[in-house]
């Protein structure tokens, strides 16, 4: 339907169709209920008798004609006034032989996949107009469209994606458009997969319909698969305490950070939660999860479960936060812990609510004078404050007698302002989403909070001038750091590199792979084999403060601290001002 649209036929218009698959054999029909006289052409009888069915005349080229002269009879030698190509091939003889089939200025769609070697001559002489068709029609790709749903007015965009499907059903109802002669097959849902085999290899095999059972027994819940329980093998050194934790979340991420890191813990995976069922069911089989469930209340509601890792989009993350926290579990979110002060504002109501409360969810035990009870240990993922070269830093920096200053350089890279982080509504943009870890790393280094914001973006009109920005943070003991984010980098250069000055001394971190040290007794550089920015050691420190009921390893406080100053960051930016925290 987009692709008919792009060619903008009218009433009398003469039409080739080029492929007569579902895709081009539904295009026939469109163009003959436009009133358009259409030429379709393949080398399958059976699908040319369809097509000529629904009243197109025919070109088999199984039988050596010549689409072109078939295109110059129909038209009393004019050419055809355009061309759908609705097939898929691997050189460029198919849009040669639609451009030599047009009359001047005639224009052709692509519906299908072929190569584009254009050749200028078919174009220039008869100047020709080419186009590729996406799918479904205007709205398409648009987040805010497609996934927000901001429609587009009526009056300035006639057919958008919602209406060309609203106008394919009305075809269908009125047997404008017939797509039961399209159905060659009939399969059980158990033998689908065959029958996709037969779709790539079957000429013969158009419309293959997918029968699925009647009657679904509990067993074959959708939203459940399971696998044996089997407890992780891996161990941090030292500990063998274990608990049982769910996974929220099965994305890229999750697959290639979280997961593997706590697969090497002495935790119990088990749960993975994800809407997408098979996502889930993917990261449960190859960590070896008890069961993949599309419904994460599955794990909340599990007693067994005492801590649950949230690894879900940004514009998610307080909310589960506060769930997980009202079930009584430990937590686990990755950053950002929130991207608004009213997200963050539900997150420490939920955190306080829960003040008084055993991990367990259960009401505490009986205390005495000198006993308390732990609340639920809640850890945001700022795993660069448990890199070795912190902990070194750390170190270094124990005795000091002044406050400090400290540069921390991000070569961000370059992400289009299409990509979710860019996205204040989901992402939260790209400082609040990623370059809170820059000002907790700081917050850690200089062991006080952060109590006053100054930033600046770049000038310009550029569509995102947030991702390039200086920020220079105040510190209760006097510590002044400033965190420079910079999207517009080399790739070449480092993309993070930490400067500490103090006590006359210098420390320079690269990349978290070098640290050199500079005027320190003792001391002049630390070194990893690879780049470690801590993933693995705040795993496996969260899994053991769990196990043991320890206490937290990031106060709370903290955390929201450093939450409330990247969202003064963007404050500042906006409005030039320094804003207190």
């Amino acid at each position: 339907m987009q692709g008919l649209r792009l060619a903008s036929p009218t009433f009398g218009e003469h039409f080739m169709v080029f492929g007569l698959g579902l895709v081009g054999l539904l295009t026939v029909q469109l163009l003959r209920a436009s009133g358009c006289p259409v030429l379709a052409v393949d080398i399958s009888e059976k699908r040319l008798h369809l097509a000529e069915s629904f009243g197109a005349e025919i070109v088999n080229l199984g039988n050596g004609n010549d689409p072109v002269a078939a295109a110059f009879a129909s038209t009393r030698g004019h050419g055809v006034d355009g061309v759908l190509i609705a097939a898929s091939a691997k050189d460029d003889e198919i849009v040669h032989q639609a451009a030599q089939a047009c009359r001047k200025r005639g224009r052709i769609v692509l519906l299908g996949v072929v190569s584009l070697n254009l050749r200028r001559s078919d174009f220039y002489e008869k100047e020709l107009t080419f186009q590729v068709s996406c799918s479904y029609g205007p709205g398409r790709y648009d987040r805010t469209y497609e996934e927000k749903g901001h429609d587009y007015p009526l009056g300035y965009v006639r057919w958008t994606e919602q209406r060309n499907f609203e106008a394919v059903l009305e075809a269908m109802r009125e047997d404008q458009l017939q797509v039961k002669k399209l159905i060659t097959h009939r399969v059980p849902l158990e033998e689908a997969a065959v029958d996709y085999d037969k779709l790539l290899h079957d000429p013969d095999a158009l419309g293959i319909i997918i029968e699925y059972p009647r009657e679904v027994h509990e067993k074959r819940d959708r939203r459940q698969f399971l696998h044996s329980p089997s407890p992780l093998a891996y161990q941090i050194k030292g500990e063998d305490e274990k608990c049982s934790v769910g996974v929220i979340g099965a994305g890229n991420y999750a697959r290639s950070m979280l997961l593997p890191a706590l697969s090497r813990t002495t935790a119990t995976l088990a749960v993975v939660a994800d809407n997408n069922g098979v996502a889930a069911a993917h990261a449960a089989r190859k960590f070896k999860a008890g069961k993949a469930v599309s419904d994460y209340r599955q794990i909340l509601d599990d007693q067994g479960i005492q801590a649950v890792f949230v690894v879900v989009g940004h514009h998610l993350h307080a909310q589960f936060v506060c769930e997980a926290l009202a079930a009584g579990k430990h937590v686990f979110v990755e950053k950002p812990l929130a991207i608004s002060e009213a997200q963050l504002a539900e997150v420490i109501e939920a955190y306080n609510k829960v003040q008084g409360e055993s991990p367990s969810g259960f009401p505490p035990p009986a205390k005495g004078e000198d006993e308390r009870v732990e609340p639920p240990i809640l850890m945001v993922g700022f795993n660069r404050r448990f890199s070795p070269h912190t902990v070194k830093i750390r170190e270094l920096l124990v005795g000091r007698t002044e406050p400090l200053t400290m540069t921390m350089t991000v070569n961000a890279g370059f992400i289009p302002p299409e990509h979710w982080t860019q996205d204040p509504q989901r992402g939260g943009g790209r400082i609040i989403g990623e370059g809170c870890h820059f000002i907790d790393l700081l917050t850690y280094l200089s062991g006080s909070p952060v109590t006053s914001v100054s930033a600046m973006m770049i000038g310009g009109n550029g569509p995102v001038r947030d991702d390039k920005m200086s920020i220079l943070l105040g510190f209760a003991d006097g510590s002044v750091g400033t965190v420079h984010y910079f999207a517009n980098g080399s790739k070449r250069y480092p993309k993070e590199t930490l400067e500490v000055f103090g006590d006359g001394r210098v420390i320079r971190l690269e990349n978290f792979r070098a640290t050199r040290g500079y005027g320190f007794k003792g001391f002049r550089s630390f070194r990893t084999w690879r780049q470690d920015k801590g993933h693995r050691a705040e795993i496996g420190a969260f899994v053991n403060a769990v196990a043991s009921e320890g206490p937290l390893l990031i106060p709370f406080d903290e955390i929201v601290n450093v939450t409330k100053a990247s969202f003064a960051a963007m404050e500042s930016a906006r409005t030039a001002k320094v804003i207190a925290v």
